[in-house]
């Protein structure tokens, strides 16, 4: 996955280093053919299916970087609803050796136009998945989506 030139120069003063990082999720959504469908990409760092997720940049609101990052990653357009969920996860240890802790903010998106193909070398694939049959997914990001999908309300905490 490529770091962010301003996490490049972070590591190169605190190394591996625990940091911690605001985060999004984009749960991007769309009615098809045979209801709702999810907007979901295969990351090229582990071949995982997961929603589009990335880091938000010094000074840039979360739910900017929700929409750049469905842009970069996807090649599809799309229009921030709501914040769905704000949680601390856990500390991941990237395959470079790299700690992270990310804040994730979890927004439910709409989307507006645009093909779901890879946008850069964080993907190897995109595509829309009816909600009945999404591919396996680490339930973290099942729950994410299944936040993005309950009526509107508080926002989920923890």
């Amino acid at each position: 996955m490529p770091i962010p030139p301003f996490i490049v120069e972070l590591r190169e003063r605190i190394g591996h280093d625990l940091l911690w990082l605001p985060g999004i999720t984009a749960v991007v959504l769309r009615e098809g053919e045979r209801g709702t469908q999810v907007l979901l990409i295969r990351r090229s760092d582990d071949g995982a299916w997961t929603p589009v997720t990335g880091i938000v940049d010094p000074g840039e609101n979360p739910h900017v970087a929700a929409v750049r990052e469905v842009l970069e990653e996807a090649s599809v357009v799309a229009e921030v609803e709501r914040l769905v969920w704000v949680r601390a996860t856990p500390v991941v240890t990237h395959q470079n050796g790299d700690i992270a802790q990310y804040l994730d903010h979890t927004f439910r998106c709409r989307w507006v136009s645009g093909d779901p193909t890879p946008g850069d070398d964080e993907a190897t694939d995109a595509g829309w998945f009816d909600l009945d049959d999404l591919p396996d997914m680490r339930p973290v990001f099942t729950e994410r989506i299944a936040c993005a999908l309950a009526a509107p309300g508080d926002v989920r905490l923890g």
